[in-house]
């Protein structure tokens, strides 16, 4: 019985530490990703600042390169209007706006130009944040969920682990019950042991002098029988 006792004790002790070791990995791995969650959630922020500013300081440079190419094209229209007057009336002096004139479309297209790469930088700016924010969110979702179940698997562990320990402790009272009343039984034992030897020892005193006893009947019953023989 204390052997099978002593032999679960041992099994428990190792389930124990089994667990111990288990729930140690599992408070690591909670707190590594509790630590990449939290890193994750400062590089998003610090790119959605970052995106947010570039989008609307690409907003404002469409809004302004538009404004400048209503201003432009009204100036160059309202030259227009004037050069054509001023040429009905033939003064040579409005001849120089000929050049600006001609230097229309090269203004205008360079700032449509700057218009288009302004929208282009927003559009191209506005869909890597919503994939960043996509992916953000789907990490922090998943890795939420494995931590709830780590988390999980930990308590019950802790569970697990109190209830192992509650039965070792059971078992070694028990083992110690055992050993005592081994120990009393043995003491028992060591009290009988000479009691038992001289009640041994008697009988086997008595037996010789039943021995010794029967012998002489024997011899007595043989003189008689011969005495009896001779006297007849």
């Amino acid at each position: 019985e204390a052997n099978k006792l002593t032999a679960e004790i041992e099994g428990l002790t190792a389930t124990i530490q089994d667990m111990g070791a288990n729930i140690d990995r599992l408070l690591e791995e909670q707190r590594q990703l509790t630590q990449a969650m939290s890193e994750a959630t400062k590089l998003r922020e610090a790119e959605h600042k970052e995106n947010t500013q570039a989008i609307a300081d690409a907003g404002a440079g469409v809004d302004a390169v538009k404004q400048a190419l209503i201003v432009l094209k009204e100036f160059y229209a309202s030259q227009a209007d004037a050069s054509f007057l001023q040429r009905r009336r033939q003064v040579p002096e409005m001849a120089a706006y000929k050049g600006m004139q001609s230097a229309k479309g090269g203004v205008i297209g360079m700032l449509e130009v700057i218009e288009s790469d302004f929208a282009r930088l927003k559009a191209e700016t506005e869909a890597a944040e919503t994939q960043a924010q996509s992916e953000y969110d789907r990490f922090m979702e998943v890795s939420a969920g494995t931590k709830k179940a780590k988390h999980e698997e930990e308590f019950k562990l802790k569970l697990d682990k109190d209830q192992a320990e509650f039965e070792r402790e059971q078992t070694e009272k028990d083992l110690r019950t055992t050993q005592q009343e081994l120990a009393r039984a043995n003491d028992y034992f060591e009290q009988l042991k000479p009691a038992c030897l001289e009640v041994h020892v008697n009988w086997e005193e008595r037996v010789a002098k039943r021995q010794e006893e029967i012998e002489a009947l024997k011899q007595a019953w043989a003189i008689l029988d011969r005495k009896s023989k001779s006297q007849e």
